[in-house]
């Protein structure tokens, strides 16, 4: 990612936020996007046989051009975007097969290590910018800051939900459950009991990612292992026909876009 270039902080601010505002899309394209990466990581890197570094290589390279492409809106375009939020899915995913696969890596310890790194991300981040919050993603070096953070939630979601799903033995429909409730609590704690909205966003958003997983693990997987059978191709493409739907929608209506706050 050090091929994207970053002006420094004096960059004239945006008066349009560069992502789109918390709503119910933003959720459901999220989740449809996390669906998405786990299972065409998976049609990549068994299905076409390209294999798990060959394939890492390939999609860490598209999402560094899709993210040149994102860094030059300097404002929210829904294409754009959830484009580099697919691809960033699908590449976080791949981080977190390839420790566990490749280098034998154990779950456990990968979970905790993008844990400390997303942690260190948000303390580098405030220490910069003196918020997180997502409503003011007005600069460049608030936009990296923030895709960085994006990409550790992904490698970490997968950590844990693999964790979960398979180390643990609740498989896929159980583990999906158990984040959809923990998920469920959190949005309780937010309008009902004052849970501070930055810290309930960037949990759920951690959580939403082996919440889509577990599901799409669940549609795709054989029988055999617990799934539905219907294969990473047809799930992957139901998932990126309702996601250039929601998109298209976004585009049109202009959903999603607001003014950046300071």
């Amino acid at each position: 990612m050090t091929s994207i270039p970053f002006p420094q902080a004096t960059d004239e601010p945006s008066a349009l936020n560069r992502v789109p505002k918390v709503t119910v899309d933003f959720w459901l394209i999220k989740l449809m996007a996390v669906t998405m990466g786990e299972t065409a990581a998976d049609y990549l890197n068994v299905n076409l046989g390209i294999g798990l570094t060959n394939t890492s290589l390939i999609m860490t390279a598209v999402l560094i051009f899709a993210l040149v492409l994102q860094f030059r809106q300097k404002r929210y375009v829904p294409w754009s975007y959830w484009l580099s939020v697919v691809l960033i899915s699908i590449v976080g995913t791949l981080i977190t097969d390839n420790l566990v696969d490749n280098f034998h890596v154990p779950l456990i310890v990968t979970a905790v290590g993008f844990t400390v790194a997303l942690a260190m991300t948000f303390l580098l981040w405030y220490g910069t910018e003196g918020t997180l919050s997502i409503h003011s993603i007005r600069t460049t070096r608030r936009e990296a800051w923030y895709w960085l953070a994006i990409l550790f939630t992904f490698a970490l979601g997968t950590a844990a939900g693999d964790l979960v799903a398979e180390k643990f033995g609740l498989g896929y429909l159980s583990t999906g459950v158990l984040f959809g409730l923990i998920i469920a609590s959190l949005s309780i704690g937010y309008f009902y009991l004052g849970l501070d909205a930055i810290l309930g966003f960037w949990l759920v958003y951690i959580l939403t990612r082996p919440l889509g997983a577990s599901y799409g693990d669940l549609l795709s997987q054989p029988h055999e292992y617990g799934g539905f059978g219907l294969g990473t191709i047809i799930t992957s493409a139901v998932f990126l026909a309702a996601i250039v739907l929601i998109v298209a929608y976004m585009s049109f209506t202009h959903d999603g876009e607001e003014a950046a706050e300071a």
